[in-house]
C-alpha cells in the first residue's frame, strides 16, 4: 500500500505544478527569437503566430494553409482598422510561396505588405520603432523580386499586365515606358541582387528602405554616341509597385498598381501617403555583379604584353565612367598600375561612392592603358584622353566642376598622373637625346610624336593629384633581370615600332643609350637610375596643384629603409608636398587598404569643400553655403 500511496501523491504533485515555466537564455538566442520571420526561418514571426492563435487558425494553417489564409483574409476585410491580420497575410503568403513556388502568393505577399505599411492617406502611420515595419518592408521587397522573377529566378521581368493573385483576385500593373529611360539609355536586363552572396569586397553597403533592389544594364538609345560607359556597366535601381489606397483595395476583385523604376544616382526616397520613404538599394552587390562578369580581368596581363590592345579590342575603352556624365560633379580619375586594370579600384570606389559627404559631389572615371608601353607614351594617351573628354562633354566651358579634376594613380599609374601636372621643359628630352629634336633626321609625324611625349605641359583642369605606392625614383623589382626578361615579351604598338625603327636608323649616335640594347618599355623606364625616371623625378609639379602621397611599408614606423615589396619608401617619398601618409603593414597593392581609402576620402572632402566655397559647385544636396551678412 505504501508504494501506491507515494505514487498517487507524486501524481497529485505533478498535476498541481505550474504549467508555465521560464528560464534565462543568452541575449543572442533572445534576439534571434525576436527577429525571427519567414524570411530567415521555417517559422513565421511571433506577431504572425499570435495572430494565428487569436483566430484559432494555427492548426489549420499547418494542415491546410490556403484555407487558413482565406479565413485570415476574411478577418482582415471584416476589420478595416486592424493591421495584425494584414501583416500575417503578407508573411504567411510569402512562406507559402517559398514552399510551393507559386508566384501568385509572392505577389500577394507584396500587396499585403504594402497595404500594411501604406494603407492610404486615411490610415494610421506605423510607429518608427514597430519591428513589424522592417519585416513587412523586406516581405514587400522580396515579394516583388520573386513575384516578377523569371523561371530560373536569375532575372526580373518588369512589364505591365494582369497578374493572378490567390482567391480569384488579380493585380493590374501599369508601367510607363518612360520609367525604363535614363540618361539617353534604356534600362534592361534586371537582376535581383539582394540575394547575391558577395565575396572579394571589403565592405557591403545596403541602403535599407522600400522596393526591390536590382542591377540594370544600360543600352544606349543611339549606339553611335560615345558616352564613356562600358557595355558591361550596371546601374543600381529600385523597382517600386505603388498601390494607392492599398487597404481599401484589398476587397476589390482587381487591385490596381503602377510600377516605377528609380536609379540610385538620382533618387533615394519617394513620397508615399505624404511621407518620405527611403528606397532599398544594394550598390555594393551591383558593383560586384558587374565586375564578376567583366572582361577587364583577362585584359590585365594582355594589357602588359600587347601594346595596342585597345586598337584590337573594340569592346575596351581607355576611359570609362561608372555613371553617365552629369554637370556639377568633380571628376576623380583613377589610373591603375602595371599588369592591372580599373577593377583593382573596386574597394575604394565602393567606399567613396557610398560616402554621404561625397555623394552628389564627385563622379568617378577610370583610365585603362597598356601597361607594358613606354611611360611617356602612356602618359600622352592619358593627357589626350582626358583633354578629349573635357572638350566633348563641355565644349562651351560651362561646367566649372569638370575643371577641378582629381587624379589618383597607383604605382606606374602615379607616374602617368605626375605627367599631367608638370612642365618638363627639355628635361625629358635631354635624358633621351644629345641632339635637339629639330635636328633629328625623322619624318614630321615621328617628330610630332616625340615632341608630345618628351615635352610635357600641365593639364589646366587637373587641380589635385594623389600618388599611391608610386616609384618616383624607380622600383627595385623593375631592375631585376627577371623583370627585364619578362618585359622582353611585351610588344610595342605599331606606331612606336615605326618611330623606334626610324630613330635608330637615322640618329642612333644622338641617343643616350646603346642602340644594340635598346629598351623602351615601362619596366625599363621604372628601373632605378634610368635616365627617364631620374629626369621625371627631378621635374617639379607646377604651382597651384595640390599633391598627396600614400606610401605603404611592410613594417612599423619609421618607414626609412623599408618598402612595400615593390617600391622603397625613399623612392615613393616626395619633398614639399601637401600631405604624406605612411600605411604600415601593407604591401604594394594599397588601394584596398581601409587606411589608404580613408585618406583619399579625407582629401576629396577637403577638395570639394574648397571648390564649393570658390566656384559654388560640388556642394552636395544642401547646395552652396549662404553668404554671411556683412
Amino acid at each position: 500500500m505504501r508504494p501506491l500511496a507515494l505514487g498517487a501523491l507524486a501524481l497529485v504533485a505533478v498535476a498541481c505544478g505550474p504549467p508555465i515555466h521560464v528560464r534565462r537564455v543568452s541575449p543572442q538566442k533572445v534576439t534571434a527569437e525576436l527577429a525571427r520571420s519567414a524570411l530567415n526561418s521555417d517559422r513565421p514571426s511571433l506577431f504572425t503566430e499570435n495572430t494565428l492563435y487569436r483566430w484559432n487558425l494555427a492548426r489549420q494553417y499547418q494542415k491546410h494553409p490556403e484555407d487558413a489564409l482565406l479565413a485570415l483574409r476574411e478577418q482582415a476585410l471584416a476589420d478595416p482598422a486592424g493591421r495584425s491580420a494584414v501583416f500575417a497575410l503578407a508573411e504567411l503568403s510569402f512562406q507559402h510561396a517559398d514552399k510551393t513556388g507559386n508566384h501568385d502568393y509572392y505577389l500577394a505577399a507584396a500587396v499585403y505588405a504594402y497595404a500594411f505599411l501604406f494603407p492610404g492617406p486615411e490610415g494610421e502611420h506605423l510607429g518608427k520603432l514597430d519591428p513589424r515595419a522592417r519585416i513587412a518592408a523586406d516581405l514587400y521587397n522580396r515579394g516583388l523580386s520573386e513575384g516578377f522573377a523569371t523561371r530560373d529566378r536569375a532575372h526580373v521581368e518588369l512589364r505591365p499586365g494582369l497578374y493572378a493573385l490567390p482567391f480569384g483576385q488579380q493585380l493590374a500593373v501599369r508601367l510607363d515606358p518612360a520609367e525604363l529611360q535614363w540618361a539617353n539609355r534604356r534600362l534592361v536586363d534586371f537582376v535581383p541582387v539582394a540575394e547575391l552572396e558577395v565575396t572579394g569586397l571589403g565592405t557591403r553597403y545596403r541602403h535599407a528602405g522600400i522596393g526591390a533592389p536590382l542591377a540594370a544594364e544600360m543600352q544606349p538609345n543611339d549606339p553611335g554616341v560615345a558616352d564613356y560607359l562600358p557595355r558591361t556597366a550596371k546601374v543600381p535601381v529600385t523597382a517600386l509597385l505603388r498601390i494607392d489606397h492599398a487597404r481599401s483595395q484589398l476587397a476589390q476583385p482587381v487591385i490596381d498598381g503602377s510600377l516605377a523604376i528609380f536609379n540610385a544616382y538620382d533618387t533615394r526616397s519617394v513620397d508615399i501617403d505624404g511621407h518620405q520613404v527611403p528606397l532599398e538599394v544594394e550598390p555594393s552587390a551591383v558593383l560586384a555583379y558587374a565586375l564578376s562578369r567583366s572582361r577587364i580581368w583577362e585584359s590585365e596581363l594582355r594589357g602588359f604584353l600587347v601594346g595596342d590592345l585597345f586598337g584590337q579590342e573594340k569592346v575596351l575603352h581607355q576611359l570609362v565612367f561608372v555613371e553617365p556624365y552629369r554637370p556639377g560633379r568633380i571628376p576623380v580619375v583613377f589610373v591603375h598600375g602595371t599588369a592591372s586594370s580599373p577593377g583593382r579600384w573596386a574597394d575604394m570606389l565602393n567606399v567613396l561612392s557610398n560616402t554621404r559627404t561625397l555623394r552628389d559631389r564627385y563622379q568617378y572615371w577610370f583610365f585603362f592603358y597598356e601597361t607594358g608601353n613606354p611611360i611617356p607614351y602612356s602618359a600622352l594617351k592619358l593627357r589626350e584622353t582626358l583633354t578629349g573628354a573635357v572638350q566633348s562633354l563641355d565644349p562651351q566651358g560651362r561646367d566649372p566642376a569638370l575643371r577641378q579634376m582629381v587624379l589618383v594613380g597607383h604605382s606606374q599609374g602615379g607616374l602617368l598622373t605626375k605627367m599631367t601636372v608638370i612642365d618638363s621643359g627639355t628635361r625629358l628630352w635631354d635624358a633621351f637625346s644629345r641632339r635637339p629634336l629639330e635636328q633629328l633626321h625623322v619624318s614630321e609625324k615621328t617628330r610630332d610624336l616625340l615632341r608630345h611625349t618628351r615635352f610635357v605641359t600641365p593639364l589646366p583642369f587637373v587641380r589635385e593629384v594623389i600618388f599611391i605606392s608610386t616609384p618616383h625614383h624607380g622600383s627595385y623589382v623593375a631592375g631585376w633581370g627577371l623583370s627585364h626578361w619578362v618585359s622582353g615579351f611585351a610588344k610595342l604598338p605599331r606606331t612606336l615600332v615605326g618611330v623606334t625603327t626610324e630613330v635608330l636608323k637615322g640618329d642612333a649616335d644622338a641617343l643616350l643609350f646603346d642602340p644594340k640594347m635598346a629598351a623602351f618599355g615601362a619596366i625599363y623606364n621604372m628601373t632605378p637610375g634610368s635616365r627617364f625616371i631620374e629626369a621625371l623625378a627631378g621635374t617639379p609639379i607646377v604651382p597651384g596643384v595640390r599633391t598627396h602621397s600614400i606610401i605603404p611599408v611592410k613594417g612599423d614606423l619609421p618607414p626609412d629603409g623599408q618598402g612595400d615589396g615593390v617600391v622603397k619608401y625613399r623612392s615613393a617619398h616626395i619633398e614639399g608636398i601637401d600631405s604624406e601618409l605612411v600605411v604600415t603593414h601593407q604591401g604594394h597593392s594599397a588601394q584596398s587598404n581601409p587606411v589608404a581609402i580613408e585618406e583619399v576620402r579625407r582629401i576629396l572632402f577637403q577638395h570639394a569643400e574648397a571648390v564649393c566655397q570658390v566656384d559654388r559647385v560640388a556642394c552636395g544636396p544642401g547646395g552652396p553655403p549662404h553668404e554671411l551678412s556683412p
